[in-house]
């Protein structure tokens, strides 16, 4: 019995100790057995694009850990052959413990430490949601996802206007979702001398960034470098075969097998734009054009939908010249 009792008083505080560790990653993750005692941890992600150096990763897994922060997954990647480095990281915290300023203040430090080329910290609890405009021409099938996304909050945005080339009805269903919902809708008439750049530039001078939800009107340069901020545009994948007018239709009498939607950002190079999202789906003799065009503009819904999340999770970031890092 005395070698039992030793044995167990040997091994007891281990036991308690591990007991310990695990409720506090209980509570690291948000499952608290005792949520009067368990401090309320909300949601971080930061992102870090830097020249490589070594004790990039020691200094930020230092910084979030120094302030009682928990790294819940930390993706990296440094290209071959090339000095730079890419990191995204989400982590839990509390915000009694490390306020939102000082947060700011510490990427800030680390930013300069590394002499980094973007740093970008967010709370996706506390900081307000992304304000967009959406650019849409008559085809409104991405359009009406996006409001219904935005509506049962799988976009984290808030729309702030609709705007369009098109003079929509006052009774489709698309002016009715906007008046039910107090979303402004602005239609301008445009053509090839008059593409009314400068109203749509007012109107969309407060956003975060812009969305072409199968807007069929070019941009001028000048209009993205006075807008100056990010514009995300989504077409079919059936370019650059199939271009003008009814090009799905040009697709189904060739008898493609592969289609596709491509979504980018959008560059004075027309559709050249950065890559953030692409979709395949195959077809087959069994298609007629009404299948085949509804799989197409299905993929354009999701990988515009998909692009847009992406984004606003800070999951992209630019590469090279002309490409994308997505996490």
């Amino acid at each position: 019995m005395s070698l039992l009792r030793r044995t167990c008083a040997r091994f007891s505080p281990q036991v308690h100790v591990l007991a310990k560790r695990s409720l506090t990653s209980l509570k690291l993750h948000g499952e608290s057995l005792d949520d009067s005692t368990s401090p309320a941890l909300i949601h971080g992600i930061h992102v870090f694009h830097c020249p490589d150096e070594v004790g990039i990763v020691a200094k930020l897994s230092e910084c979030i850990a120094s302030r009682g922060g928990n790294i819940l997954s930390a993706d990296i990647f440094v290209p071959e052959k090339e000095n730079v480095f890419y990191s995204r990281s989400e982590f839990v915290f509390d915000p009694a413990k490390w306020p939102r300023e000082q947060m700011d203040e510490d990427f800030s430090k680390l930013s300069k430490m590394f002499s980094a080329m973007r740093s970008v910290v967010r709370v996706p609890s506390l900081d307000p949601k992304y304000k967009i405009a959406v650019l849409a021409s008559k085809q409104d099938h991405c359009l009406v996802d996006l409001l219904h996304g935005w509506q049962d909050r799988r976009l984290p945005v808030n729309i702030t206007a609709v705007i369009s080339n098109h003079d929509r009805g006052p009774n489709t269903h698309v002016m009715r979702f906007l008046e039910r919902h107090a979303i402004p809708y602005h239609h301008f008439d445009t053509t090839t001398e008059g593409k009314r750049e400068e109203d749509i530039l007012n109107l969309v001078k407060d956003t975060d960034f812009l969305v072409l939800a199968r807007y069929m009107q070019i941009l001028s340069g000048n209009f993205l470098r006075s807008y100056g901020r990010d514009i995300i545009n989504i077409h079919h994948g059936l370019l650059p075969s199939f271009k003008g007018g009814h090009p799905s239709k040009q697709a189904f009498d060739a008898g493609v097998k592969l289609i596709g939607a491509t979504s980018h950002f959008v560059t004075e190079e027309l559709d050249e734009g950065p890559i953030i999202e692409q979709m395949v789906e195959r077809v087959s003799h069994r298609d007629n054009l009404r299948s085949f065009v509804q799989k197409s503009e299905n993929l354009e819904k999701q990988c515009l939908a998909k692009a847009i999340r992406s984004y606003c999770e800070l999951r992209v970031l630019p590469y090279e010249k002309n490409k994308t890092v997505v996490f």
